[in-house]
């Protein structure tokens, strides 16, 4: 399948032509396998800095993660600062720390230069559903004060009350740097830039093979681009024949979303009265927000090893009817999943597969905001400044445990674990 899901997304994105599909031999300075974010933001900060670029993709534009997500910008990194200081130290926290809220800086960004159309609505929450998560939420607010981040405002019971309204939640967070929007609009508003700026993008046109050197060249099946630098881009669609090393550090994972048919405007705002995305503080989360013609978008869950679950709606329906149970009859007219890719430390995997050939992967469900700042450190490394790039480099990009065979049922073992702490509150 190489068109759209049938997704909300889908069925309203702007008007946009194809891009041709690659027929010749051409050259370039930087080709970038992969037309999603991760993609599309390397090749947008490489044109406006006057690259010659050319994009690569196998389906269309934002065919994978990148058009299907749940729309939220939601800063940071799957692990927060206070982890990665445990870990990493106090220097490389402080690196990361300073760039956990460029990635949505950019998209605000790129919005207001492109003006481009992709309904973004200030605001998102954390919502808790236990003391403990309230406890985690005030260690949130405390981290990301400390590098800057002085819009936020914790939430008691009747303040997350008056923002959503469901029993679940005895707190949140509200981070009014964060938001939401139709993540298809916005990668197609970034292909158009990057047009605009001389980038050639061709659809339908999958890297099959690399070959390295200086320069390096990518080869499709009916063309082929020579270029003196590459950028491996592909994510949970990269599969594992491009390039076998990257596949043994990540897992594809799968989520599945629904939305549900128009709500009357009062009924809309009855939910959500300020228009605020939501994700909770789950370890297996739940998301929703609204959308610009008041659908109620709803998703949640993981399925390991990114097969697509058969039925959609058992999976995702008793979690909305959880959360709202006013909108139990309420029909669904669309649902579909799409896959992320998770690495073991939860952390992107940024790094150099040759000397010319570099790599962007791993968001672990951060993808919308990680994969624009991740373009911005990709443009400073072609450019002769690696130090924030290699911030992330330099952090272990560690395999899963039982390989490719056994990573699926291990993974999905201490997901287990980790969704009854959360259901007895631990």
């Amino acid at each position: 399948m190489t068109e759209h899901v049938a997704s909300y997304y889908a069925a309203t994105a702007n008007p946009h032509a194809p891009y041709p599909a690659l027929n010749e031999d051409i050259h370039c300075d930087v080709c970038i396998v992969g037309g999603g974010f991760s993609g599309l933001s390397s090749a947008l900060h490489l044109a406006e800095a006057g690259y010659d670029v050319v994009l690569l993709e196998a389906a269309r534009i934002g065919w994978g993660a990148s058009g299907r997500n749940g729309g939220q910008v939601v800063n940071s990194y799957s692990r927060d600062v206070d982890v990665i200081e445990a870990r990493y130290g106090a220097a490389t926290t402080a690196m990361l720390g300073g760039m956990m809220f460029e990635g949505a800086q950019i998209i605000r960004q790129r919005i207001d230069r492109y003006a481009i159309a992709c309904d973004y609505r200030p605001g998102g929450l954390f919502a808790a559903l236990n003391a403990k998560q309230c406890r985690h939420l005030e260690r949130q607010q405390a981290n990301w004060r400390r590098y800057g981040n002085d819009r936020l405002e914790l939430l008691d019971r009747p303040g997350i009350r008056r923002e959503i309204a469901s029993e679940r939640y005895i707190g949140g967070l509200l981070d009014h740097h964060g938001g939401h929007l139709h993540p298809l609009n916005l990668a197609l508003g970034e292909a158009e830039a990057i047009r605009g700026h001389g980038g050639r993008l061709f659809e339908h046109s999958a890297a099959i093979q690399l070959d390295y050197g200086d320069p390096a060249v990518v080869r499709t099946a009916q063309g082929s681009v020579t270029a003196g630098r590459v950028i491996v881009a592909g994510n949970a669609y990269l599969g594992e024949r491009l390039e076998p090393r990257l596949s043994r550090l990540s897992m594809p994972c799968g989520s599945q979303i629904v939305a549900t048919e128009p709500l009357s405007a009062d009924k809309a705002l009855s939910l959500l009265p300020n228009n605020y995305c939501v994700e909770d503080c789950n370890y297996l989360l739940d998301y929703f927000r609204l959308t610009a013609d008041n659908r109620l978008l709803y998703g949640g869950g993981v399925v390991y090893g990114a097969r697509d679950p058969a039925d959609i709606d058992s999976l995702i329906l008793p979690k909305l009817q959880k959360t709202f149970p006013q909108l139990k009859n309420l029909r669904i007219d669309y649902r579909w999943s799409g896959n992320f890719l998770l690495t073991l430390s939860r952390m992107p995997q940024l790094g150099r597969l040759e000397n010319n050939v570099y790599y962007l992967q791993g968001d672990s469900g951060h993808g919308v905001t990680f994969t624009h700042l991740a373009g911005r450190l990709i443009a400073e490394l072609l450019r002769g400044d690696a130090e924030r790039f290699d911030a992330f480099a330099r952090l272990p990009h560690l395999p899963f445990f039982g390989g490719r065979r056994l990573r699926v049922p291990f993974t999905a073992l201490g997901a287990a674990y980790y969704a009854l702490r959360d259901r007895l509150g631990l």
